[in-house]
């Protein structure tokens, strides 16, 4: 059945796809914004976006604290390309759905992740979307980035390693 994204030209698919940072923004209690950057995969024909994320990080207790009407948003952008995705998001912890954003997250971002125990997907089915420009986001703009991508990737450079921290913390503190 066709979705909000499902139904995309193929440059908003390719555009996606690509090695991007994304903003999500999220609800807090307060009422007040919480953006943050995260890594974001799209999976088209279900319709979905999945942020991977720690269970005791401030995006997942905003989500949390909504109960089924946390309203989220993910934006990615590259110049004077963006793409914005809107809806309710949910908390997922089971190992499998898990299991599935970090392959996917791997896929997109070129990374594997170690294990984490207290890794959780923030799923979004997304409901709305809406973008600006992709038709002029060129192809040579696209091989380039590709291109300089894999040439860094054959050459053994890796992807900037994230300090693995010792987590003990509440929800909203430490490192998470």
């Amino acid at each position: 059945m066709p979705n909000a994204i499902s139904v995309q030209p193929d440059d908003y698919l390719e555009f996606q796809n690509e090695y991007h940072l994304c903003a999500l923004a999220t609800v807090r209690p307060d009422g007040r914004p919480h953006v943050v950057p995260v890594g974001v995969t799209v999976d088209a024909p279900a319709g979905v976006a999945r942020v991977i994320t720690r269970k005791c990080s401030r995006k997942v207790a905003n989500v949390l604290a909504r109960g089924g009407e946390a309203r989220v948003a993910v934006c990615q952008v590259d110049g004077g390309c963006w793409v914005t995705l809107e809806s309710v998001a949910e908390v997922c912890t089971d190992e499998a759905t898990v299991q599935d954003a970090v392959a996917r997250y791997g896929e997109r971002y070129g990374r594997t992740l170690a294990p984490d125990p207290g890794r959780v997907v923030v799923l979004i089915s997304v409901k709305r979307k809406t973008s600006l420009a992709l038709a002029a986001y060129t192809r040579s703009h696209r091989v380039d980035a590709v291109t300089n991508t894999q040439a860094l990737m054959n050459l053994g450079v890796p992807s900037p390693a994230r300090e693995q921290v010792p987590m003990d913390c509440g929800v909203g503190t430490g490192p998470c």
